[in-house]
């Protein structure tokens, strides 16, 4: 079962209950693929795009019948919780945004150097250099380059990162199997985004793969 106790029964507590509002929103997606880079800065529409589309994947191994990486889509990372269609929420965070400022990530988790089974799980290490950067203001600063199937900016360099692993082009061996299975994503992206079309007040297809 599960308790609750109040809250001011934890020494320190912060006693408004409040916060403000965020300087970073950060989108976690384990990729299995392993074509999404570990850390991209994501433009305002790129940050509506991929939080409706809520992606992550299932891999083997953690639910029956998965035999291989297969992509999972939840609008706005929860859509079984979703009272409203998901670009309301697109169109509130946007606004939220524009009201009050703040950078979108994309972090992802998932795997480098090639699919589950081939490549390796990002590190620990990794994925902490990038939240540490992404909170220390040395991730809005660094220099950028652009990925092809996604169109997302990725930091040529960040501290304590390798750099090898931030474009995922680079950490893998075979790049002509790189770029096939990244515009086999891209176009998972696609496909279940044509429901969203046209939805909302800003279609945010556009800042999707253009493939």
């Amino acid at each position: 079962g599960r308790v609750s106790s109040p809250i001011f029964h934890i020494d320190g507590y912060h006693k408004p209950q409040m916060a403000g509002h965020p300087n970073n929103i950060i989108f976690l997606a384990c990729d299995a693929f392993g074509v999404l880079p570990p850390v991209a800065k994501l433009t305002s529409g790129q940050a509506m795009y991929h939080f409706i589309s809520g992606y992550t994947a299932k891999v083997a191994g953690t639910e029956r019948g998965i035999t291989e990486p297969t992509p999972n889509f939840s609008a706005c990372f929860g859509a079984a919780f979703l009272t409203l269609h998901p670009t309301r929420y697109a169109d509130l965070l946007q606004e939220k945004l524009d009201t009050h400022g703040g950078q979108a990530w994309l972090v992802n988790t998932g795997w480098s150097g090639g699919a589950y089974g081939t490549g390796e799980r990002m590190s620990i290490k990794t994925t902490r250099g990038i939240i540490d950067s992404i909170l220390d203001g040395s991730a809005l600063n660094a220099d950028y380059e652009k990925e092809e199937a996604f169109g997302l900016d990725i930091p040529v360099a960040l501290p304590g990162v390798d750099s090898h692993v931030l474009h995922p082009k680079n950490a893998w061996e075979d790049k002509e199997a790189y770029e096939k299975t990244a515009n086999k994503l891209a176009g998972m992206f696609v496909k279940n985004f044509e429901k969203y079309a046209g939805k909302g007040s800003t279609d945010y297809t556009q800042y999707g793969p253009q493939i």
